[in-house]
């Protein structure tokens, strides 16, 4: 086995080949033992710097792992490039974990469903990801466990919610100066939504913060309110707004953009920051629950 600070290249059997690309080649233990955990075969531990040139000859490839811990500028961002347009392609699936600070270029570069992007990942996320990606790679791609499938049904029955509540609205609408459409007679208020967020933060005085958690929800709430206020809202501050750890917060976010209830929008004053919309489908979804909750509220005043 060869090891130098720059590169480390490992020998096992014929399993399938993972490259674990790092800013801290020592540092990298957990992963390369979550990478032979999932039963994959280390190709070799290289840093960012050597990464693309690493990866451009690699000629048989299951997946990539990128574990970083600080900002490599643009040797990171163009690692991340390459490995978007090869996951794109179907060439390997991928894993991006990365600290808080670096979610939103993270987010703003990679756009391929293979990838998935983890922040400050337990041992068990960062194990059923890697797992996750080599058999997505050697199981045609294939969704993997049930706890993927049990996030999009939750999301397609919002989405149908939140469809049902638009069409019952429609027609009845009223532009309220935000792009938005309120039922006729009703004002959307963002500081009535402020309200209720900080009332859900109330609960986690009194009750584990994991009790109520409802990461969906809180962001649904987050992204109306800031429509409503004419804010953009980046990756990062959606993931401090749900309210759970940022994996868990990662997840729902794709998760709610491949269920169309958020769409990505780019930040044309900032390529490594990308924002994060609700939908028309959900802005009118909203809406109409906010309005029939005042409704309530007014009738029993």
């Amino acid at each position: 086995m060869a090891t130098s600070t720059r590169a480390m290249t490992i020998e096992y059997s014929d399993l399938p080949t993972v490259l674990i690309f790092t800013d801290d080649v020592q540092g990298s233990v957990p992963m390369r033992q979550a990478v032979e955990d999932a039963g994959g075969r280390i190709g070799a531990v290289v840093s960012i710097a050597d990464a693309v040139e690493r990866l451009a000859v690699q000629v048989k490839l299951a997946a990539v792992v990128v574990d970083v811990r600080g900002d490599s500028g643009p040797a990171f961002d163009a690692l991340l490039a390459e490995i978007d347009r090869g996951a794109s392609r179907g060439s390997f699936a991928a894993v991006v974990v990365v600290p808080m600070e670096l979610v939103d270029a993270a987010a703003a570069a990679i756009g391929s469903a293979q990838v998935a992007i983890l922040c400050e990942p337990t041992a068990s996320e960062r194990s059923a990801a890697v797992t996750a990606a080599i058999q997505k790679k050697t199981e045609s791609l294939a969704d993997v466990g049930s706890g993927l499938k049990e996030l999009a049904d939750e999301v397609a029955r919002i989405a149908k919610t939140l469809a049902t509540l638009a069409s019952e609205d429609s027609g009845r609408g009223i532009g309220n100066g935000n792009g938005l459409r309120a039922p006729a007679g009703q004002t959307s208020d963002a500081a009535l939504i402020r309200a209720i967020i900080r009332v859900r933060r109330l609960r986690e005085q009194f009750f584990p913060a994991d009790l109520f958690a409802d990461p969906a929800w809180d962001m649904l709430l987050d992204l109306t309110a800031a429509r409503l206020e004419g804010r953009m809202v980046a990756v990062s501050s959606l993931c401090i707004a749900s309210a759970v750890p940022p994996t868990t917060a990662l997840r729902w976010i794709k998760t709610l953009t491949d269920g169309k209830l958020f769409e990505r929008v780019a930040d044309s004053n900032d390529g490594r920051r990308v924002f994060i919309e609700l939908t028309e489908v959900a802005e009118t979804g909203m809406l109409a629950y906010l309005a029939q909750m005042q409704r309530i509220l007014t009738l029993r005043q």
